[in-house]
């Protein structure tokens, strides 16, 4: 299923007992539906406040059900919140997760003088001006292939082992529209806790000269997250589309 979702009614994607998520309203949806429990794979664990409009979620359905009315029957429960916006069947080795090859997200700066009421829910307002071509200039040092421990909150060491922070983003850059609204695109093979709004808050610093440009390469190098910007408000942050191979549907 491809599902879209605003995020600030919920505390993100993952179940969790005794709040409201993502997960957990379409899990519920489909127990209401078909009358059994459902196991919920995503391509990406949203934080709480995150929005989407590509998020893919995989799971195990008996063959009776037909994708199309459950997706129909789901955004009746749910919506206009969680929509399905797409549901088919693919091959039993496709996994939302591990099966995905790349993550595009984008992330929304407000920079006017002035908030606008319209756009609160999903854009951060900057009233100060910000550079824009330094903001550029400074997305340049994380094309590639990098540690991001600077810019990633570290999750627990699994089996006594650190876990990785390496990612390699392919593309990342910042576009600025006449209204003031300021755009920061990225795609990567894939993202650790928290990096897209540390490297949206790191980029804003840079933007309202608080440091130059060339501090993220060294933030980079450093691997010191104390060193880079707090993250930015989750409310500007959207999973905007999941790439897999053509063979898996």
């Amino acid at each position: 299923m491809t599902v879209a979702y605003r995020g600030d009614a919920f505390r993100g994607f993952a179940p969790s007992d005794g709040v409201p998520t993502v997960a957990g309203a379409i899990a519920g949806a489909i127990k209401q539906v078909l009358g059994e429990d459902v196991a919920l794979v995503a391509a990406g664990r949203t934080d709480a406040g995150v929005h989407a409009t590509g998020q893919v979620v995989s799971m195990d359905l008996p063959d009776r059900v037909d994708p199309a009315v459950l997706a129909r029957q789901i955004n009746a429960l749910c919506g206009p919140s969680i929509v399905v916006r797409d549901a088919r069947w693919v091959p039993a080795e496709f996994h939302a997760r591990f099966s995905a090859l790349w993550r595009s997200y984008r992330y929304q700066v407000l920079n006017s003088p002035v908030p606008d009421p319209f756009l609160a829910d999903r854009a951060w307002h900057v009233h100060r001006p910000l550079n824009i071509r330094a903001m550029r200039l400074a997305v340049d040092a994380i094309v590639g292939e990098h540690d991001f421990s600077a810019f990633c909150r570290r999750p627990k060491d699994e089996d006594g082992r650190e876990p990785s922070m390496k990612r390699y983003v392919m593309d990342a850059d910042w576009i600025r529209s006449e209204d003031g609204l300021t755009t920061f695109r990225i795609t990567a093979n894939a993202f650790c806790h928290q990096m897209v709004r540390a490297l949206v808050g790191t980029f804003v610093e840079v933007g309202l000269g608080k440091r130059p440009p060339s501090d993220v390469r060294g933030l980079l190098v450093s691997g010191d997250r104390s060193q880079a910007a707090q993250v930015a408000p989750p409310h500007g942050l959207v999973l905007v589309e999941v790439g897999y191979p053509l063979d898996l549907g």
